[in-house]
């Protein structure tokens, strides 16, 4: 069998879900790879000979699935560090947005700033995701919320995927709050979102799905169908931001229109739980935010296990609410904070991860046929992952076979 690279002498965790072992482990295995994928992962034992260009001894070290980060708003201008020091004098996420903080004090910063600005400001937080083995990554927009704006957010993300060894997948999250023109007028700014802004959005081809914030300081759950309506007829996916300072049932409603993620989801009920596995909408938890605002209702974890859904982990890279971009700290906060095991954790940032973008036939785990996406960890054990905090043990990060 011929290929381009055979790792060996690895210990793979590849994830699998129909795997008997935890983690899929594989103590003693093999990867080989041909045109970016791969086409065959086992146990040393039993590989074909294979004609490779190179073979790369991995001396025992684990190979996991390249992690995956699957919510972030990596692109935008400016920062919010003077709203953290109100956060810590009292003041709440809430109030801070009500009185023009918050999401449109980004907004200001991100419309005044031109693309060439706002990539080599995400192209920074982005080298931190892949110096901890990140391979694929989601950026929304939503910093804009007016059409040019949003297009440019968009059109910086599409640059990054060109020009960084990373898969990125965009979202057009133009109702992510309402913009101070259309103050007291959300349903006007909903009908701008789901007609001219997304018609333009999917004429220039720059999103593989639609989000929105449900949520009494975003956008109602009646708007959020229309939003939902309106990226269907354009056969684009939709995700929703959902039950973070409350339960409006919006995790329900995405469920109900087939939403591939609900994601924050603290305040999610039973009710909203038996919709999403009934859907197959994954849950994407974000445990920085959580962190971050200080929350304190985390989200149900026994319950989502209950019912079977599939539970994604990711930074939600942002500048007000999580400007966190260590995946690998995500891992601990999950155990920590939620509970997680560190096996539920490193599946939550892999395989489930890959189903909250679609992607699952694609990434997330070490099978033939998928990308061969891999991070190298000079570790003993998986579960160390999620166990040190401030430390980085990533020996190499392998995208697309290379």
């Amino acid at each position: 069998m011929s290929c381009d690279t055979v790792w060996t002498h690895a210990r793979l965790a590849t994830m699998a879900a129909d795997a008997s072992a935890p983690y899929g482990a594989i103590e003693d295995g093999l990867v080989a790879a041909r045109d970016g994928r791969i086409i065959w992962v086992g146990p040393r034992s039993q590989a074909p000979r294979f004609e490779t260009r190179e073979t790369v001894d991995c001396g025992g070290r684990w190979i996991t699935p390249g992690l995956i980060d699957c919510h972030t708003h990596l692109v935008y201008g400016g920062d919010r560090a003077h709203e953290f020091e109100l956060r810590l004098q009292g003041v709440s996420y809430e109030e801070i947005a009500r009185a023009g903080g918050g999401i449109l004090s980004t907004v200001k910063a991100t419309r005044a700033a031109d693309e060439a600005e706002l990539f080599v400001s995400a192209d920074r937080r982005l080298a931190a995701l892949l110096a901890e083995g990140v391979t694929t990554v989601e950026i929304k927009s939503g910093y804009g919320l007016e059409q040019q704006a949003e297009l440019k957010q968009l059109k910086v993300a599409r640059r990054l995927g060109r020009e960084r060894p990373v898969r990125v997948r965009t979202t057009f999250l133009g109702a992510h709050a309402v913009p101070p023109e259309f103050s007291g007028r959300s349903g006007d700014y909903t009908d701008l979102v789901a007609g001219p802004m997304l018609d333009a959005v999917a004429a220039e081809g720059l999103a593989d799905a639609v989000d929105i914030f449900c949520e009494g300081i975003a956008f109602s759950p009646e708007e959020t169908a229309r939003v939902f309506a309106a990226a269907k007829a354009k056969g684009l996916p939709v995700k929703i931001h959902a039950e973070q300072l409350s339960n409006l049932g919006g995790a329900k409603l995405a469920a109900e229109h087939g939403a591939v993620s609900a994601d924050h989801l603290e305040h999610l009920d039973e009710a909203g739980v038996i919709a999403m596995a009934g859907a197959g909408t994954v849950a994407v938890i974000l445990p920085g935010a959580f962190y971050f605002l200080r929350e304190t209702q985390k989200p149900p974890i026994a319950l989502l296990r209950k019912h079977g859904v599939a539970i994604a982990l990711a930074t939600d890279a942002n500048p007000g609410s999580s400007p966190l971009t260590s995946p690998l700290l995500v891992l601990n906060m999950a155990c920590t904070l939620f509970r997680l095991t560190p096996e539920e954790a490193l599946a939550g940032i892999t395989r489930h991860a890959a189903k909250a973008l679609g992607m699952q036939g694609e990434i997330g785990t070490l099978e033939p046929g998928k990308f061969c996406d891999l991070a190298i960890w000079d570790i003993e054990r998986p579960a160390e992952l999620a166990y040190r905090i401030g430390f980085n043990p990533l020996h190499a990060r392998i995208w697309n076979g290379q």
